[in-house]
C-alpha cells in the first residue's frame, strides 16, 4: 500500500521496502520463538504452536524474494541517502565531487531553511547551478527513476473505463485527450479557452 500513489521518489519507496524487509526477520524470529505479538489472529489457532518452524520458513522465504528483487537498489542506497539528506552526511564518506559542494549546503542556514520547506524536487532545482553543479546533477540522476508502474496502472484502468463497448464512436484521438485530462496536475483557465474560442469564431 505505501508503495502506491503518486509523487513518491525512489528513495521514499526503497525507505518503505527496506523497513518490510526488517518487519520480515522480526516476525521470523517471534514465530520461531512462539510468540504472535504482531499476528493475534494465528494466537488464536490452536495448531499455531506446532507449525511455527514452517511459517517461519514462509517469512524467510519472502525475505529472500525481497531481496533479489529489490537487489539493484542496494548499489545505489548510499547515493539515494544523499539526495534524501544532504544536511546529515557526513562529507568525508561522500564521493570526492560533492564533499566541498556538501560542506557549502550545510553550512548555509537559508540553504537549510529551504530544504525543510521545500519538496525535494524544488529545493534541489532551487540550487545555484554554479555553486552546486555535481549535488544537482546526482539529485537529477536519482530523482527521475523511475520507481513505480502505479501512474502507468492508473491510466489503463481509466482507458478501460472509458473504451467500451457503447463507446463506438471513440476514436485514438479522443482516447488520448481523455487520457491527458485525467492524468494531468493542470488545471485549465477555462475563461480563458472561452474567449479564445470566441475570438476564433469572431474572426470567421
Amino acid at each position: 500500500m505505501k508503495l502506491q500513489g503518486k509523487d513518491q521518489f525512489v528513495q521514499d519507496m526503497y525507505t518503505n521496502v527496506k523497513a518490510f524487509k526488517s518487519k520480515l526477520v522480526l516476525f521470523s524470529r517471534q514465530i520461531l520463538n512462539k510468540s504472535f505479538t504482531h499476528f493475534p489472529t494465528l494466537a488464536t489457532v490452536k495448531e499455531a504452536g506446532a507449525k511455527v518452524k514452517k511459517y517461519s520458513e514462509s517469512l524467510d522465504a519472502l525475505h529472500g524474494e525481497f531481496c533479489r528483487r529489490f537487489s539493484d537498489f542496494e548499489k545505489i542506497d548510499k547515493s539515494l541517502q544523499l539526495v534524501a539528506c544532504p544536511l546529515s552526511q557526513d562529507p568525508e564518506t561522500a564521493p570526492e565531487e560533492l564533499q566541498l559542494e556538501l560542506i557549502d549546503l550545510q553550512s548555509d542556514p537559508v540553504l537549510k531553511e529551504k530544504f525543510n520547506s521545500l519538496k525535494l524536487n524544488d529545493f534541489y532545482a532551487s540550487l545555484n547551478e554554479a555553486a552546486f553543479p555535481n549535488l544537482r546533477r546526482t539529485a537529477q540522476k536519482m530523482l527521475v527513476l523511475f520507481g513505480s508502474t502505479y501512474v502507468c496502472e492508473q491510466t489503463f484502468s481509466i482507458m478501460n473505463i472509458n473504451k467500451a463497448s457503447h463507446r463506438s464512436q471513440l476514436t485514438d484521438q479522443h482516447l488520448g485527450s481523455i487520457l491527458r485530462i485525467a492524468t494531468t496536475k493542470l488545471t485549465p483557465d477555462f475563461d480563458a479557452l472561452a474567449k479564445k474560442g470566441d475570438q476564433q469564431h469572431c474572426s470567421h
